[in-house]
């Protein structure tokens, strides 16, 4: 089988006119990245497995979605972990989910970090922000999303994802002082 050298934005164009092959390929240059990283989200790996399923069930079914703008890697991204937290919301916090899908004998160091986090000062502080502030830190502190990417992955403009992690920052600091 050879190499599709097609551009990422190339296979979205032939998936748009239901190009299987190109969706094939699509998945497997962004597959192994996209479970690599849902899979520090959430320690199941098959809720892992099946979001990132279901996300190119998403890119075939509306590749258009697509409006050209940013990397295609980080559109798909979006999509992937808003169909993570479709598959892991609105139950209990992520640090009581992932504890209750480990053994009590496997504790892993993300499990720990989080752990420590909700239970620290900072964890309180961050509890208390208002949802839309949270999300904005929980996007690029904790996914590592540069603002284009969270305001994509939110659905709000670069400027606000900025105007957010200001406000967040200020009352962070006001409540850990």
């Amino acid at each position: 089988m050879t190499e599709d050298r097609r551009s990422d934005r190339e296979l979205l164009a032939a998936i748009a006119e239901r190009d299987r092959g190109a969706l094939h390929e699509l998945f497997v240059r962004h597959q192994p990245w996209l479970s690599a990283r849902a899979s520090h989200r959430c320690a199941d790996p098959e809720i892992v497995a099946e979001a990132v399923n279901d996300t190119f069930l998403v890119i075939w079914q509306k590749p258009g979605s697509y409006r050209g703008d940013g990397e295609v890697a980080a559109w798909i991204w979006g999509i992937a972990i808003r169909t993570l937290l479709h598959h892991v919301r609105p139950r209990k916090s992520v640090v009581e989910r992932l504890t209750r899908l480990r053994h009590d004998d496997v504790v892993s160091t993300e499990e720990t970090v989080l752990l420590a986090l909700h239970n620290s000062d900072v964890g309180m502080a961050l509890g208390r922000l208002a949802p839309e502030l949270r999300a904005v830190v929980e996007a690029t502190v904790l996914d590592g999303l540069t603002t284009r990417e969270a305001g994509r992955l939110l659905g709000i403009p670069s400027g606000t994802v900025k105007s957010r992690m200001s406000r967040a920052r200020l009352q962070l600091r006001e409540a850990l002082l």
